[in-house]
Parts: C-alpha cells; sequence; structure tokens
C-alpha cells in the first residue's frame, strides 16, 4: 500500500506553470541555485543558447525598428520631417538605403546586448533589462508615430 502512495507522489507534478511575464525570467529575481555563473556578478557568463524571452525580444526590436523605419517614411510624405540629421543624410541618398541601414544598425547592436545579456552595468542593471527598456522604448515610439499620422490624415 506504502508503495502506490509513494509511486503517485512521484509521478505528480508539483511545478507551478510560469507566467508569461516571470520575475525570475526577466532577472529581477534570483534563483535558489548557487553556482559559479551566479557568483561572479557582472562579470560576463556567455551561453550558447538563449531563452525564448530574449530570442522573442530580440526579433521584435528588430521588426519594430524595420516598421519604425516604414512610418517614418510616411511621416515625411505627409509633410514631416526628420530631426536626427545623420538619418536625414541617410534619407538625401534614398529611402533603400535609410531603411536598409536602420535594421542593419539595429539588429548589430541587438546582437551585441544578446551576447552580453548577462553583464551588469549598474548596480542591479543588467545589460538584458535594456533590452526590455529598448522593447517598450519602440513600442512607444511606434505609437507615437501611429498618433503623428492620424493627425496628418485628419488635418
Amino acid at each position: 500500500m506504502e508503495s502506490s502512495v509513494a509511486t503517485c507522489r512521484r509521478q505528480d507534478d508539483r511545478r507551478g506553470v510560469t507566467p508569461f511575464l516571470c520575475a525570475y525570467h526577466l532577472g529581477f529575481k534570483e534563483g535558489n541555485r548557487a553556482v559559479e555563473r551566479r557568483m561572479d556578478r557582472g562579470k560576463a557568463a556567455y551561453v550558447d543558447r538563449y531563452t525564448g524571452y530574449m530570442v522573442f525580444c530580440s526579433m521584435a526590436i528588430i521588426l519594430l525598428s524595420g516598421l519604425d523605419a516604414m512610418l517614418t517614411l510616411r511621416i515625411l510624405a505627409a509633410g514631416g520631417e526628420e530631426l536626427n540629421w545623420f538619418m536625414a543624410a541617410l534619407l538625401e541618398q534614398g529611402s533603400e538605403q535609410f531603411v536598409q541601414f536602420k535594421i542593419a544598425l539595429t539588429a548589430l547592436a541587438v546582437m551585441l546586448l544578446a551576447i552580453h545579456h548577462n553583464v551588469t552595468l549598474l548596480g542591479s542593471v543588467r545589460v538584458k533589462h535594456i533590452k526590455y527598456l529598448t522593447l517598450i522604448g519602440y513600442s512607444v515610439l511606434i505609437s507615437y508615430e501611429l498618433y503623428l499620422l492620424e493627425l496628418a490624415a485628419m488635418g
């Protein structure tokens, strides 16, 4: 009788369902394990495989960068003005060069951030936190550009 109870307990999965935005995955909470990688805070710890959250964040930033370039071109066509002097110089060479350079520059930056995602910069701020802030910033920027396009359509 006791062996069947023990077998049932071993088969039960005691782990709960992990929420999508988990504090452990975002790096705000530490796990209970104390391995060497966690002991050397601030030093680079490079990995061969990245979590799904990091890959999703990286891809979303690159896609939002492309969307930002396209919306910028639409705003300029509606009478807007590019305030960034470097991007304005690229736009003078052509819209294709502008979009290609913007996406390539963003992809290079995202790759460097992904490689160094475990590095601690300021106190407890890690590079992966900067990636999440970049994703939020691009989302806000896209919302603002959509608002500008709506204003241009009304006026």
